[in-house]
């Protein structure tokens, strides 16, 4: 293992800014993984850092396969993180809206092109992703639709879903977009949270990168097969909406399977403790994305469902 600083800003008035990136094996630069690029993606950083783990182990008994390089940066926004602020500490911007970059341009454009530089070349990009809403994830691949996205690599990770994400104007901007349109084989893997640390998601997603990397002939690794995954268009998901604003109480999980008319969650008014809504699942189907918060705003996005194809 390499221990590098990929890209570096002379700091003024705290330490220097700087990316980390850990290299293992050398020769074609086959898999780079990046983890956090917001400072509230504390799971992110956890997963790439048992990754790392992992990784230095499988070196050490020699069994990344020669002619490959794996880069892993775990994360690409410390000074946010350091702070407990989720967007760039100074401007308020979103590294992951700035790709691939400009170095002549804002702070964010400039370390956006620095990483840009150090992953573009790679064969195949991984990105340990989060979603902009707070709440619970079940397991799964994203790609975008590009016209480059390819679903039967994507279930080599053998996670429970592979979702295909049609881009909206501001995703043209992400780190995996701009890598399928530079000819990467792009994924974003999602663990079940994002500011709160749970092993078990980050485990079965390092046991899937793993895996992945294995079916690809990089490493040398047999363990767990995982799922067959389904392949979901993003707009299939049926999103389950609030009524009313107030405390938010959930009696589900994500990946919990759910029965039609089934209660999922309660408003009550903060106040009075009346019961303002009960929010029933209009379908059969998995729990996909689960609010986790304990307000909610009237008419946001409470839960994501994928509908039971067998009815």
């Amino acid at each position: 293992m390499k221990e590098e600083t990929l890209y570096e800003i002379k700091g003024l008035y705290r330490d220097d800014f700087r990316i980390r990136g850990f290299r293992f094996g050398s020769g074609e630069k086959s898999v780079c993984v990046v983890g956090s690029m917001r400072g509230n993606e504390y799971q992110q950083v956890f997963t790439c850092s048992h990754l790392i783990e992992r990784l230095k182990s499988l070196e050490e008994k020699g069994r990344i396969r020669g002619g490959n390089e794996i880069l892993v940066i775990p994360c690409a926004n410390p000074y946010s993180m350091n702070v407990k602020k989720r967007f760039w500490t100074i401007d308020n911007t979103d590294i992951n809206r700035m790709f691939p970059g400009y170095n002549l341009g804002e702070t964010t454009q400039r370390i956006a092109d620095g990483i840009f530089n150090s992953v573009k070349d790679y064969k195949i990009g991984i990105q340990f992703a989060s979603f902009y809403m707070s709440g619970n994830f079940v397991p799964q691949v994203r790609m975008m639709k590009t016209g480059r996205e390819n679903t039967e690599l994507a279930r080599q990770f053998g996670l429970p879903y592979v979702v295909l994400h049609n881009p909206r104007p501001f995703d043209t901007a992400t780190l995996n977009y701009n890598w399928q349109i530079w000819e990467t084989d792009a994924f974003s893997v999602y663990t079940t949270s994002t500011s709160a640390i749970n092993r078990k998601s980050a485990d079965s997603a390092v046991e899937a990168v793993l895996n992945f990397l294995s079916k690809q002939g990089i490493i040398e690794y047999k363990g767990y097969e995982g799922y067959i995954s389904r392949v979901v268009e993003n707009n299939d998901f049926i999103n389950v909406r609030s009524e009313f604003a107030g405390f938010f109480e959930r009696f589900v999980e994500a990946g919990e399977k759910v029965r039609k008319n089934q209660v999922l969650a309660e408003i009550t008014e903060p106040y009075t403790a009346e019961v303002l809504q009960e929010i029933r699942a209009p379908e059969n189907g998995i729990i996909a994305f689960a609010h986790n918060e304990i307000l909610i705003y009237q008419n946001a996005a409470v839960f994501k469902i994928i509908k039971d194809i067998d009815g």
